[in-house]
């Protein structure tokens, strides 16, 4: 799932205190020759608070089943995130399909701007100090993977330091 990025940190959920939140529960119809089928797709987002966070989407044909769904495949996709003072090391965009976020940090005492999925992606992080935006697409799945693109692609500056072979004074000094 996470083949793209670079210096991923994946997570096993064991001896971690997980919150999870849901996102949103949409209705499917599937139309059959006897009628139509109803069920559910729910999107959940579980965090520790302190820079460990996955997704995950469960569908079912009750809504309590497919929220259970999403939480397990949530805890499979755990990911730690670089966190700099409560707040993000860095400006990052992300996309997917439709959907654009532009992250920025802010100093202390902002608060997280943001709004929908992108606040509820944030809040499970641990970010405290965040101002976002949010462009095309509205759509509840495409924004929180349009998120996670932005904060998988997150670099600590131990990080840039290890990758291009300086020492961590050289990457602030030049």
């Amino acid at each position: 799932m996470y083949q793209k990025y670079k210096n991923i940190e994946l997570v096993k959920p064991s001896g971690l205190d997980l919150k999870d939140h849901l996102i949103g529960v949409n209705r499917v119809t599937k139309v059959t020759k006897g009628g139509r089928a109803f069920g559910f797709s729910a999107i959940v987002v579980v965090g520790d608070e302190a820079g460990v966070v996955g997704h995950g989407l469960g569908k079912s044909k009750d809504v309590a089943t497919a929220i259970a769904k999403a939480i397990e495949d949530a805890k499979k996709n755990l990911v730690r995130i670089p966190i700099l003072k409560k707040t993000l090391p860095h400006e990052q965009k992300g996309k997917f399909g439709g959907a654009r976020v532009n992250i920025i940090p802010a100093c202390e005492g902002t608060g997280v701007i943001a709004g929908g999925a992108v606040r509820t992606v944030l809040e499970a992080v641990g970010v405290h100090d965040v101002l976002s935006k949010s462009q095309g697409s509205s759509n509840a799945h495409n924004v929180v993977k349009a998120t996670f693109d932005a904060l998988l692609n997150l670099r600590d500056a131990g990080t840039v330091a290890r990758d291009r072979g300086i020492s961590l004074d050289k990457v602030f000094n030049g």
